[in-house]
């Protein structure tokens, strides 16, 4: 496991080398300041897990200096107070500051160890209770005793003995943020932060932000954190990573060569110290091919390939999915049991799942919030799953009139599926060559062709 890391700031030199030993000694990563200049360089570079500060300092003094950290919004981690001349009036505002306790000097070295040991568990334990309710499903090991599903829970195992980068391919709403997430709990990094990205929500807000919530930012003095400093020490998921721009990949790749990064608008060089886990919903070569993504990221980031296959691939898995949602829905959001008939199950069993586990899911919250029998029967199933999309195997050509006898839905299907293999034939097969010409975002776009039976690969040379 990555070492905790812990910032001393003292000015007396032989405070500073005596608590330093002692913190190594009990297997944390330490780091020393004379004084609060120090401290704020030292604090730009790293965000530490802790902060030990002594009051009374020449210059600044401590309690200015966490005044300074808690106006400018940079107070990431539990700071403890040390103090040879403390008073109960100075002890309460270093806590109106937002300090997490107070000791003091001449210091007893078990009574220091036991804070410290008391303000990172609690400090761990508010990170871990932060959205607790809507992360708990996602830190489930997968779900499903298949042959597909049994081999990639080896295939997590294998991975989390090595700290390397991951690249988990699959459908939208297969899982693969829970593949991540189970990687990372049986990892050596397993007590450290699991910070998830998702990337398409951070690009509606322009590629300038997108940056400063990845590198972070700094701006006359004051830091804004992103992702890898949140993940230092721990695990970075970066769903969907095409979405990254050019300037993104630009950075991304040169902080994962030189194994450190600079914020946007800084001047320090940051040491790394994360395992970098990234998803995608299609083929990211396709991307590569059309000058979308950067082929050298690309190989950095495909050292180990995960594919989590649709469900529709691995459907006797279905039963047991179904009534993991039962009982955690009826768990966690206090929804009504109701059992799954077997007519229904199996008729579920026999679904598509365009929307894979993240639709099953929402269906079970369907049912169980609109049912009102014991039972969920197969035709409340049928009725809640809707009608079929017509699956199309072959094109029309020239549109004949027996079109115009269908229904409006089919009949617009059927000219999607035909416009669409139009397109890809103009397109050679490339997906972002399509994405292009039809205007659409290559995910939606890659949900539709699914839906439509229409595969890519067909139309490329």
């Amino acid at each position: 496991m990555t070492a905790q890391y812990i910032m001393v700031v003292d000015d007396e030199p032989d405070i500073r080398q005596l608590v330093s030993e002692i913190l190594e000694d009990e297997g944390y990563r330490v780091v020393t300041a004379e004084n609060a200049a120090k401290a704020k360089e030292l604090h730009r570079s790293r965000k530490p897990d802790l902060v030990l500060l002594d009051i009374w300092m020449p210059g600044q003094d401590g309690i200015s200096l966490l005044k300074e950290w808690r106006e400018n919004d940079t107070l990431c981690c539990p700071v403890i107070m040390m103090s040879g001349h403390g008073t109960i009036e100075t002890a309460v505002e270093a806590t109106k500051l937002g300090a997490q306790d107070f000791i003091e000097k001449p210091l007893s070295m078990a009574k220091m160890l036991l804070t410290i040991s008391n303000a990172l568990r609690a400090s761990q334990l508010e990170k871990e209770n932060r959205g607790l309710r809507k992360q708990i499903s996602n830190s489930l090991e997968p779900v499903g005793s298949s042959q597909t599903m049994q081999r990639l829970r080896e295939q997590a195992k294998r991975i989390a003995q090595h700290d390397t980068r991951v690249l988990l391919y699959g459908e939208p709403g297969v899982g693969k943020e829970t593949f991540a997430r189970h990687i990372h709990a049986l990892s050596s990094r397993k007590q450290r932060p699991f910070v998830r990205a998702a990337l398409s929500t951070s690009k509606s807000t322009g590629h300038a932000s997108l940056n400063s919530v990845l590198f972070g930012r700094e701006d006359l003095g004051k830091i804004q954190y992103g992702l890898l400093d949140e993940a230092n020490g721990g695990v970075l998921f970066l769903a969907e990573i095409f979405e990254l721009d050019h300037d993104a990949q630009s950075r991304l790749l040169n902080a994962l060569k030189e194994n450190r990064y600079m914020r946007i608008g800084g001047n320090d060089w940051i040491d790394m110290d994360i395992t970098l886990m990234v998803s995608s919903s299609h083929d990211l070569q396709d991307d590569v091919k059309g000058g979308k993504f950067n082929e050298e990221l690309y190989y950095l980031l495909n050292i180990v390939p995960v594919m989590i296959p649709p469900l529709h691939e691995h459907p006797e898995d279905v039963p047991e999915l179904l009534n993991h949602y039962v009982d955690m829905l009826t768990a966690q959001e206090g929804l009504p049991y109701r059992h799954i008939s077997l007519a229904a199950q199996n008729f579920l069993r026999n679904h598509t799942w365009p929307g894979n586990i993240r639709e099953l899911r929402n269906l079970v919250q369907r049912l169980l919030i609109l049912g009102t029998e014991t039972e969920v029967s197969l035709d409340e199933t049928e009725e809640a799953v809707g009608a079929r999309i017509p699956l199309f195997s072959q094109e029309i050509g020239q549109i004949p009139e027996s079109l115009f006898d269908l229904p409006l839905r089919q009949a617009r299907e059927q000219f999607e599926h035909d416009y669409l293999i139009y397109q890809l034939k103009q397109a050679d097969g490339n997906v972002s060559k399509l994405a292009d010409q039809v205007k659409m975002e290559r995910t939606h776009l890659y949900r539709k062709m699914r839906s439509l039976n229409v595969d890519p690969k067909k139309y490329g040379r």
